[in-house]
């Protein structure tokens, strides 16, 4: 059958149809029947869930979030098998699922918003910390939105969906992280220009095939939901928001209606865990301010987690440019894999079948994939042991220009079966060397891991109920005094030293997470709030405060 059809899934059974994708509630069954999702009822720390989720086989929906009345699930991106089940196909089909939708957009249908959630938050209702966002990083900047497939709309080019990270501020501010150019920065920066807010919808809660098409690097003026749509074989439905002028994906377990502040690139926003496996830096970012929040009935928070749901879905985006480029080159390509070492972006091992010549152009054609970048040389945190951990090194601190030394002539082993026979002469070869130390004159900060809360002490089996852990009780709800008495003490504490918030939550730990929150989102508002050049709370005006530039 023809794979551009839709009739049938890629790698589907013969006369199996292609099914209806639903949201993401839909896919929780299906993993769940695979054994590829596990629910976790005994009460959790919000800030246990990253390291529970990296530790787990699995993904994994806690149903009982100390503090949260609506369950959180993690993970469903972290592996090739989860991801080919939410897709309803094999993972190495997924690329030819995304060509399909590249090939044959469908474009999105409009549908009523009656019904579609029971519960909406508008104007001083707007509670963001009602929401389980949880904290990924030790050393992140506080709870982060990881999952938002973000609207907007542009006069001249139409409609763009993206995926941003938003850390939360306040209980209806949050920042967005759009430092880097992209298309919804081109719409932001439109608007700034006329000192306007941008209006978009945040869709908490999408099915992974709408991550996917809002992942891809596509041109301003192309509709990421026309290509998820083309992906599904079936158009993505959209609603209208109520307080902005946009639409939202009707499917989404939680959607924020929401305007990009007219106040450019200002506030500091960070620091984040990035797909590299290493803490990013401080940002300056514009904010974000909620106007809406819409829930569906019994909604689940979807945390994606850092990194590895976000590397995971980029395997089918560049193998689909790699097949692309390796096609208008003239090579016949059998097999392509973006490796996970580099991140899924930037390692390709790619088979063909190759005509004189052809592996030198698969090489020059690969390596013009935005993103694509053998005796190599770690630092002592590398594991030699490791291939994936060396691949990493590879990825992340290596300049090619100054890193990369390529040797001609050099001698080699004559049982290499890749060296042309020369009988009567010792064959040579060329041989590359990489440096993939730590470089001198950059930041070391630019290279700490990822570090999860407590994963040295919190333990998967213990939440699953087969280890002896003792379940944590909740902290006590507190009201609005505790709540500023509790501001008091912090800004006393960020006063001397800055403070992550993490270390803030282990000072104050007694208090509990949502209180906190709720403390950090006063001295927010009151303008009191600032950041140093490593992310740390400290307060506005301070000499610890970082500088714009």
């Amino acid at each position: 059958m023809d794979e551009a059809s839709g009739n049938s899934a890629p790698g589907a059974k013969a006369g199996q149809t292609r099914r209806n994708l639903g949201g993401l509630r839909d896919i929780v069954p299906d993993l769940e029947a695979a054994g590829e999702l596990r629910r976790i009822t005994k009460p959790i720390d919000i800030r246990h869930i990253a390291t529970l989720v990296d530790q787990s086989e699995t993904a994994l929906l806690f149903t009982n979030v100390l503090g949260y009345d609506m369950p959180v699930i993690s993970g469903v991106m972290n592996s090739r098998e989860r991801l080919g089940i939410a897709m309803g196909c094999d993972f190495a089909e997924i690329e030819a699922q995304l060509r399909r939708g590249l090939a044959n957009p469908i474009a999105p249908e409009t549908v009523s918003a009656d019904g579609l959630h029971d519960v909406i938050m508008e104007g001083d209702d707007v509670d963001l910390f009602a929401l389980p966002v949880p904290i990924f990083g030790t050393l992140d900047g506080g709870p982060m939105i990881t999952a938002g497939v973000i609207i907007a709309h542009d006069e001249e080019f139409g409609y763009n969906a993206g995926v941003y990270r938003l850390l939360v501020k306040d209980r209806n501010t949050t920042g967005i992280d759009i430092v880097t150019p992209n298309n919804l920065r081109k719409f932001a920066e439109k608007a700034l220009a006329r000192n306007e807010p941008l209006p978009i919808s945040i869709n908490i809660g999408t099915h992974p095939a709408e991550l996917i098409a809002s992942t891809f690097k596509a041109a301003a003026g192309v509709d990421e939901m026309a290509l998820a749509g083309g992906m599904r074989g079936a158009p993505v439905q959209l609603a209208p928001c109520n307080t902005v002028d946009i639409p939202f994906i009707a499917d989404s377990e939680i959607v924020l209606e929401a305007e990009i502040l007219p106040t450019g690139w200002t506030k500091p926003e960070g620091r984040f865990g990035e797909f590299t496996r290493l803490m990013g830096g401080l940002h300056w970012n514009p904010h974000v301010r909620i106007k809406s929040i819409r829930c569906r009935a019994k909604p689940i928070y979807y945390a994606l987690h850092m990194p590895w749901e976000n590397i995971w879905p980029s395997g089918p985006i560049y193998e689909s440019a790699v097949r692309r480029v390796l096609h208008e080159a003239g090579v016949q390509v059998t097999a392509i894999n973006v490796t996970p070492g580099g991140c899924c972006h930037w390692h390709t091992v790619a088979a063909i079948k190759p005509l004189p010549g052809d592996g030198k152009n698969a090489i020059m054609a690969m390596l013009s994939v935005a993103d694509m970048k053998h005796v190599t040389v770690v630092d002592e945190d590398i594991d030699v042991f490791d291939h994936m951990d060396v691949e990493w090194a590879v990825a992340t601190r290596v300049q090619a220009d100054k890193d990369v030394v390529i040797i001609s002539g050099a001698r080699s082993k004559p049982l290499d079966p890749s060296l042309v026979p020369t009988p009567g002469r010792i064959p040579t070869t060329a041989k590359m060397g990489i440096d993939a130390t730590i470089p001198d004159d950059v930041p070391r900060e630019r290279f700490e891991r990822i570090y999860y809360a407590y994963a040295d002490d919190i333990k998967l089996a213990d939440a699953l109920g087969d280890g002896d852990g003792a379940a944590k009780e909740p902290a006590p709800l507190v009201g609005n005094n505790e709540v500023t008495a509790l501001a008091d003490e912090i800004r006393t504490a960020i006063c001397e030293t800055p403070q992550y918030f993490f270390d803030l939550s282990e000072m104050f730990g007694d208090a509990g997470v949502p209180a906190l929150s709720r403390a950090l989102g006063q001295l927010h508002e009151s303008g009191e709030l600032w950041q140093d050049k490593l992310g740390r709370f400290c307060l506005t005006g301070s000499e610890f405060a970082a500088e714009l530039g």
